[in-house]
């Protein structure tokens, strides 16, 4: 990602709407799909700031992997000890079998040969372990937002669904997330567009406006993982190592 990208990370990702709205999804997503049992051992890949520490630490030990040495800094402060340098898709230095729950929450995109990176994450489950990912949805969606971002792509339900079949990892469960906001979303991304101001879309908004967002997308927690939710910005996807 660009610097500006992080830089805005370390600056809102505690008051943003898109933040604080998506830890309570997948907090729920967590404890209604991937149950982990008290004391497991939690890793997550491309961690950025750590703005989702407070949120994984409740359901084991975590730690964390992060490329960027500025955001590496800050995420250090906030977990209390070092976080890993080991970039998908090898992990090198990151144990074989050694995670219950490996979580990396739009992160694969970023990665050219996703299927490595199934791979590589496959190795360092422990037999039976969790894996949860969000990544962006709808090809047709590409903006300036993915460009920024140094996206490579982003996922159609097909495309995802075939990405863990090629890999060692099983499918267990898929969907949709951040769905309430979809609508608005595409409209305005259409409109940026038509006015030659598309952009990476991230900057705070208005409180009020933050507020609203945030309480709109957060109330997908109550649904996500009961009942499929309609198409929505990005999708989201628990798998399993073998056992």
């Amino acid at each position: 990602m660009e610097r500006q990208v992080y830089d805005r990370m370390a600056e809102h990702d505690q008051e943003h709407w898109w933040y604080r709205g998506r830890r309570k999804v997948l907090e729920a997503l967590i404890k209604r799909i991937v149950r982990p049992a008290p004391g497991s051992r939690i890793l997550e890949i491309g961690c950025g700031t750590g703005h989702n520490f407070s949120m994984l630490q409740q359901f084991g030990t975590l730690d964390a992997i992060e490329v960027d040495p500025g955001v590496r800094t800050l995420a250090e402060k906030r977990l209390g000890r070092p976080v890993m340098a080991a970039p998908l898709p090898d992990l090198i230095g990151v144990p074989d079998a050694s995670y219950d729950l490996i979580g990396s929450f739009d992160v694969i995109e970023h990665v050219e040969d996703d299927g490595a990176a199934l791979a590589g994450i496959a190795r360092c489950l422990k037999p039976g372990g969790k894996f949860i990912k969000t990544v962006p949805a709808h090809e047709w969606m590409w903006s300036a937002h993915d460009e920024v971002n140094h996206h490579h792509r982003r996922y159609s339900k097909k495309a995802l669904k075939k990405l863990f079949e090629a890999s060692p990892l099983k499918l267990e469960r898929m969907g949709y997330l951040n769905s309430f906001l979809f609508p608005a979303a595409v409209a305005a991304r259409a409109a940026g567009k038509v006015r030659g101001k598309d952009d990476s879309d991230d900057a705070m908004p208005p409180t009020l406006l933050n507020e609203v967002l945030q309480t709109i997308f957060a109330q997908e927690a109550r649904l996500i993982g009961r009942v499929p939710l309609p198409p929505g910005l990005s999708l989201w996807a628990v798998a399993s190592s073998g056992t």
